[in-house]
C-alpha cells in the first residue's frame, strides 16, 4: 500500500523557499523539471525536521548538522537507495550554500555531511572497433534513409551531443558546413564542439538529400527533419540504431545515442585527452560527472607503475 506523502506550505518548509527556486530558475538556468524535483527534495526535509512539533516554523532553515544526520539516517530506514539519499542531500547542500552566500545564515549545516555511500555504476561503453563497425554499416546503407542514419552517427560519436541536442539541431548550425558546432544544451547553454572532418562530409552528403523527408511545399527548420514541421523523435534514432547494430553485427542491447557519447569521451580520454577538455564538450556542469569516464584509465595507470616505478623491479626479484 502507497503511503501518501505529507505536505506543507511553502512558507512552513522555508521562509527563503521560493527564493532558492527563483534563483535556480532565473540564474542557473535550471528546467521546471529540476526545479520540481529540488521542490519536493526540501519539502520532504521539512516534514521530517518539523516532526510532530508542527508549530515549529522555518525548522528547515534553521537546522543543524546533527538535524541533518537525522534526516538522512530515517532515509536509510526508509530503505531509499544511496543514490537517492545522495541527491536528496546534494539538495540540501544547494539550498544551505544560498543561504549562506546571501547572508541569510551564518553557517552551512551540510558542509561536514559526508555522502551515502553508494557504488557508481560506469557507463556501458563500445570499443573503438565496435563504433567503425556501427559506421562502416551506416556508410554502406543507400539513398536518403542511408545518408541520414550516417549522418545522425557520425554526429553522435564526434560531439557527445546528447539525443535531444542531436535531433533537435537546428539546419542553420550546419547550413556553413562549420568546424566548429554550437550546441545548445541543459538550461539553454550554449557549448562549442569541434567537427571532425567525417562527420562534416557525413553531414554535407546528408544535405544533399534531405528534401526526400520534408514534403514538398513545406518547410522545416531542424536538421534532421520529422513530420508536421518538428525534428526526428529521439524515440526513432533510437530504433534506427538498433536496426543498424544488427547490421553491424553488434548486440542492440549494448547501443544506444546515449552510449555513442558514451564512447565519445572514453576514447577521448583513452587518447589523452584532459578531462576538462571533455567536460566542456559534453557539456557536464560538474567535473565529477565526468569523471566516470576515467575508469577506462585504470588498467594503463596500473601498467605505467608497474613498468616505471623505481619499486616495481625490486617486486620482480631484479
Amino acid at each position: 500500500m502507497s503511503r501518501r506523502r505529507e505536505t506543507i506550505a511553502p512558507a512552513r518548509v522555508s521562509r527563503y523557499f521560493d527564493a532558492f527556486l527563483e534563483l535556480l530558475l532565473a540564474e542557473r538556468g535550471a528546467s521546471p523539471n529540476t526545479v520540481a524535483a529540488y521542490r519536493h527534495d526540501l519539502e520532504d526535509a521539512a516534514v521530517f525536521l518539523c516532526g510532530t512539533n508542527k508549530s515549529r516554523k522555518a525548522a528547515l532553515d534553521d537546522a543543524s548538522t546533527d538535524d541533518l544526520r537525522r534526516y538522512l539516517k530515517h532515509l536509510e530506514g526508509r530503505g531509499m537507495a544511496a543514490r537517492t539519499s545522495a541527491r536528496r542531500l546534494s539538495t540540501l547542500r544547494q539550498f544551505y550554500r544560498f543561504l549562506y552566500a546571501d547572508g541569510l545564515r551564518a553557517d552551512d549545516p551540510s558542509a561536514i555531511l559526508e555522502s551515502p555511500r553508494q557504488g557508481r555504476s560506469l557507463p556501458k561503453i563500445l570499443s573503438e572497433e565496435d563504433v567503425g563497425a556501427l559506421l562502416d554499416a551506416a556508410a554502406a546503407r543507400d539513398g536518403p534513409d542511408g545518408k541520414r542514419i550516417c549522418a545522425l552517427v557520425e554526429l553522435c560519436y564526434a560531439t557527445g551531443m546528447r539525443v535531444t541536442e542531436l535531433v533537435g539541431l537546428p539546419l542553420v548550425a550546419v547550413q556553413r558546413d562549420p568546424e566548429v558546432l554550437i550546441v545548445r544544451g541543459k538550461g539553454d547553454k550554449e557549448r562549442m564542439v569541434p567537427l571532425s572532418e567525417p562527420a562534416r562530409r557525413a553531414v554535407r552528403d546528408y544535405l544533399a538529400v534531405r528534401d526526400a523527408f520534408v514534403p514538398e511545399g513545406t518547410t522545416n527548420p531542424f536538421l534532421f527533419a520529422g513530420r508536421g514541421g518538428k525534428h526526428l523523435t529521439r524515440q526513432r534514432f533510437f530504433q534506427l540504431l538498433k536496426g543498424l547494430a544488427e547490421k553491424a553485427d553488434l548486440d542492440p542491447r549494448r547501443v544506444s545515442p546515449h552510449v555513442l557519447r558514451h564512447a565519445f569521451a572514453t576514447h577521448l580520454l583513452h587518447h589523452d585527452a584532459d578531462l576538462r577538455s571533455v567536460q566542456q564538450m559534453l557539456g557536464h556542469a560538474d567535473i565529477s560527472t565526468t569523471q566516470i569516464y576515467t575508469h577506462v584509465l585504470d588498467e594503463r595507470m596500473r601498467k605505467l607503475v608497474a613498468d616505471h616505478h623505481p619499486l616495481a623491479s625490486r617486486a620482480n626479484g631484479n
